[in-house]
């Protein structure tokens, strides 16, 4: 059951968001004069099809079964937007169901700016599904199959699992391979709904033997980042470090940054970067 900190949060999350909602909002004809703005509690139960009493209870958080389903018909009702339905949900604390997340909508071209701004550290944004959406010089230097590659396969997993020829050598692979997969099954989850993320799944299923058997090990844990040891010809050895920022404006999408742990790797990066320079 919910804290009593979360029961009166909920009361009054529920009360507000019926006071922002007119009749005509909801196709109620005003006839009566109302002595207060908004709908009524009987009002928004005939909408969400819930009883007039079950809703007098959720909103004062009696001892009721609350499903997903009668949530979402009280968001609807209520014409919640996404991070309003989030929260009614959090303060139900009702287990939220999968949510079929939309593509990224174009990227402003400012980040380029930053993007650029950030060489000769390697930067790229990266959405949920860990597709490769922009980069800067620095990271299409060390990763020019990749960012070469179609929009399918221009995505550090199937990097980490099906690289292509021209890809840097990430040595410590066999470490790093359980914790990504574990860390995508819990992305994955919130987007299980999705034929796209399912489609990406058997495709790297079929492409990776090693993807295969981790993935059927169902370990899920939450993403982190760590050091990627690279060994490239010509240059040697390359150790990063990763830094992810989620962007406010564009929710999924993360700016990732690649800082080397060293100075021999730093020293192996502008080598690298003269190299991709005199191509």
């Amino acid at each position: 059951m919910p804290t009593n900190t979360n029961r009166a949060e909920l009361r009054d999350f529920l009360r507000s968001r019926r006071a922002r909602v007119s009749p005509e909002d909801v196709g109620i004809p005003a006839t009566v004069r109302r002595r207060t703005p908004g709908l009524r509690r009987e009002e928004v139960a005939q909408l969400a099809g819930v009883g007039i009493t079950w809703y007098t209870w959720l909103e004062q958080w009696r001892p009721i079964n609350v499903s997903s389903q009668v949530l979402d018909a009280v968001a609807r009702t209520l014409i919640l937007d996404a991070a309003e339905r989030d929260h009614l949900y959090r303060l139900a604390e009702v287990p939220q169901p999968p949510v079929i997340s939309d593509p990224p909508t174009e990227l402003p071209g400012h980040l380029d700016t930053v993007l650029e701004a950030l060489d000769p550290l390697p930067a790229m944004l990266v959405d949920a599904r860990t597709d490769v959406l922009r980069w800067n010089r620095a990271y299409a230097a060390l990763h020019p199959a990749l960012v070469s590659a179609p929009p399918g396969k221009r995505n550090t997993l199937w990097q980490l699992f099906a690289a292509p020829e021209g890809q840097p050598r990430i040595v410590n692979r066999d470490e790093q391979a359980p914790e990504a997969v574990a860390g995508f099954r819990y992305r994955y989850s919130q987007n299980a709904g999705d034929p796209r993320w399912q489609d990406f799944v058997t495709r790297l299923r079929t492409a990776s033997p090693l993807f295969s058997r981790l993935w059927a090990t169902h370990d899920v844990a939450p993403p982190h980042l760590c050091d990627k040891h690279y060994d490239i010809t010509g240059i040697g050895e390359v150790i990063l470090r990763a830094t992810s920022m989620e962007l406010t404006d564009h929710p999924g999408v993360r700016l990732v940054v690649q800082t080397p742990a060293d100075r021999r790797s730093r020293e192996n990066i502008d080598r690298l970067l003269r190299r991709a320079t005199h191509l």
